[in-house]
């Protein structure tokens, strides 16, 4: 033993002591997290595939309450302390610079209060009494909150809680994506291991339920056929003529401008029901009755969900002509869906700027956006966010409730019915509720900024799916036999996550960086754009730390990071090939390893088979 001074081994004491407690401690944690019987439950019942889909479902419940609770501390909570004298504060009013008139009305809509079902309206639409509530942005014109010591500036925390929600979006995504990206950067190409992999490894051993373990037989048995079924493919390719080649390429290119035009029609659908909505909800109400007045209300809502319905049953469809490998098959379907419902977004909220920026009878010059049909334009751009929203939660509950429900009761008590037989029940389909969960967090991802409470609304819709989904698996539908691969990863979720969080940043940099900001109500009413409360922090710096800023804000920084960042990723792209080249080293020697083993077997079972010759 080498002997340790008293300092050392009191170092030493202390490290053991600390491992043991941080083990303790995540221990404990672990009786903490949220829904974790429930999670376990469904994990032991129906496999890690679909239990993954409800801890991606968790993680966004926290994800959106850290962002809630980010916006509650820096805009919400100052508000709220002075408004109703918690402490010793005062709110600073906007001074006025000589804005016109004209540019400061905001009329803000009474007149649904006079009818019963104007509540109704007002809840589902984020008008009326929700209007001027803190729910949205223009409930914040103010310039700031006086403390005794200082005073806070609201503008900046209010882009401040804008730019931490979606970096610790993006960070807490990719940190969670990095452990599924290692294992999919040296996961093998060879397909006797994957053979290998789904026959001696392939089990679930969290599975109890006798039908799972049937569903996991059809699942296995399912892979290896969509295994031999790419085989085959790549066979068929290998003994393509050239005329077979330019047949099917001129096929999938007409397929594919198909696609176009159908992702095109959606989009003017939207943008047309978009333009509707927002030249004929200025009527006044009493002239409407009520479910005209809703369908004028949520008309993009309504065009967006059928598009997002429609869509992925006509990808499926084309698909099947395009004669590619089922997994290939399977990967292209999806991505075509993400991206035709995280785009229907983009489409509304490019939609509703073009609205906002244009000014059809008169000169936009004099308040710099469209005053007359928008004096408030964020909190109409938050409103719709709201009603999408709202809209999406309640077509989740109405197909539970109206279509599962009564689905599961017809095939269980008139299975005598061939029709009903044919119908079955509901399949839970993991990558179509993905994608559902991950269109939500994208709406509450742009819409967080024109309502800020919208992270809070979104964190209570996500609780509520959650208990609707694990009920209806329970209960009314059936997990779906062909299950996606990448189900028993969170990588796919995370992926698909950070497409929409990416698809989420380019509107909402152009709102605040481009169109001018509402005279009338928020509080930006002093500034041309959004974005110019940094440029007046940063003034108020010191001389030499205002020209550190500049500097690296500046081109002559941008162009050598960037390069610099290229040759660091350059770096780490060639370093994972050569291990995941090392990787493939290492198991041609074991099969190499293997070989002579089966060799001197062979060598040795001869010898005893001589000497057993020569004895007798």
């Amino acid at each position: 033993m080498q002997y340790l001074s008293e300092w050392d081994q009191w170092k030493r004491y202390s490290s053991k002591s600390w491992e043991r407690f941080i083990e303790k401690a995540r221990e404990m944690t672990t009786h903490l997290e949220l829904w974790r019987e429930d999670i376990r439950s469904i994990e032991g019942k129906f496999g890690t595939g679909i239990q993954s889909y409800f801890s991606f479902l968790r993680f966004l419940v926290l994800l959106n309450l850290v962002i809630f609770l980010i916006i509650f501390m820096l805009v919400l909570l100052p508000v709220l302390l002075t408004r109703y004298k918690i402490t010793n504060s005062s709110f600073v009013l906007i001074p006025s610079t000589g804005a016109d008139i004209q540019c400061t009305v905001y009329p803000i809509s009474s007149s649904g209060l006079i009818y019963f079902y104007s509540y109704i309206i007002d809840l589902l639409s984020g008008t009326g009494f929700l209007e001027d509530t803190c729910l949205f942005y223009g409930h914040y014109t103010i310039d700031g909150v006086k403390f005794q010591n200082f005073i806070y500036d609201l503008p900046l925390a209010y882009v401040l809680s804008t730019v931490a929600y979606l970096a610790l979006s993006l960070l807490w995504i990719v940190k969670r994506s990095v452990e599924g990206f290692k294992s999919n950067l040296i996961r093998s190409e060879e397909h006797f291991q994957s053979y290998c992999n789904k026959i001696f490894a392939g089990w679930d051993f969290c599975i109890t339920n006798r039908s799972m373990a049937d569903l996991k037989h059809s699942s296995l048995r399912y892979e290896l056929r969509a295994d031999l079924e790419e085989e085959r493919i790549r066979q068929k390719i290998a003994e393509r003529t050239s005329e077979e080649t330019i047949r099917i390429y001129s096929l999938r290119l007409f397929l594919n401008c198909i696609v176009l035009a159908v992702l095109a029609a959606c989009f003017y659908a939207i943008y047309r029901a978009t333009i509707f909505s927002q030249e004929h909800m200025k009527r006044e109400i009493d002239k409407m009755v009520f479910g005209e007045n809703l369908l004028i209300l949520y008309l993009p809502s309504i065009v967006i969900t059928l598009a997002n319905f429609i869509t992925p049953i006509i990808f499926a469809k084309i698909i099947h002509y395009e004669d590619y490998s089922p997994g290939f098959e399977i990967r292209l379907t999806i991505l075509r869906c993400v991206f035709m419902r995280l785009a229907t977004i983009c489409v509304l909220v490019f939609t509703l700027d073009s609205k906002i920026t244009s000014c059809d009878n008169y000169p936009c010059e004099l308040c710099g956006y469209n005053q007359k049909l928008y004096p408030c334009w964020e909190t109409q751009v938050g409103q719709e966010m709201y009603k999408l929203m709202i809209f999406d939660l309640i077509i989740i509950l109405a197909v539970t409730l109206f279509v599962d429900f009564p689905r599961k009761i017809l095939v269980t008590y008139c299975s005598s019915w061939k029709l009903f037989q044919c119908l079955g029940q509901q399949e839970f389909s993991i990558p179509d509720n993905v994608l559902g969960i991950v269109y939500g967090q994208t709406i509450c991802w742009i819409g967080a900024f024109y309502s800020p409470l919208l992270p809070a609304v979104a964190t209570l819709k996500f609780i509520v799916i959650f208990y609707v989904k694990e009920i209806s698996l329970l209960y009314t539908c059936r997990p779906s036999p062909r299950q996606f691969r990448a189900s028993n990863s969170n990588f796919f979720y995370l992926l698909v996550l950070l497409i929409g969080l990416c698809l989420a940043i380019i509107p909402l940099t152009i709102s605040i960086a481009r169109i001018p900001s509402s005279k009338a109500c928020g509080p930006f009413t002093n500034f041309n754009t959004t974005w110019e409360v940094v440029p007046k922090m940063v003034s108020t710096f010191p001389s030499s730390l205002q020209s550190l800023v500049h500097g690296i804000t500046s081109e002559a920084f941008a162009v050598p990071f960037f390069l610099i960042l290229c040759l660091v990723m350059f770096y780490f792209i060639a370093l994972a090939g050569a291990h995941k080249r090392v990787v493939v080293q290492l198991r041609e020697q074991l099969s190499l390893e293997s070989r002579d083993k089966r060799y001197l077997i062979q060598k040795l079972t001869e010898a005893q088979r001589d000497m057993r010759n020569w004895l007798d």
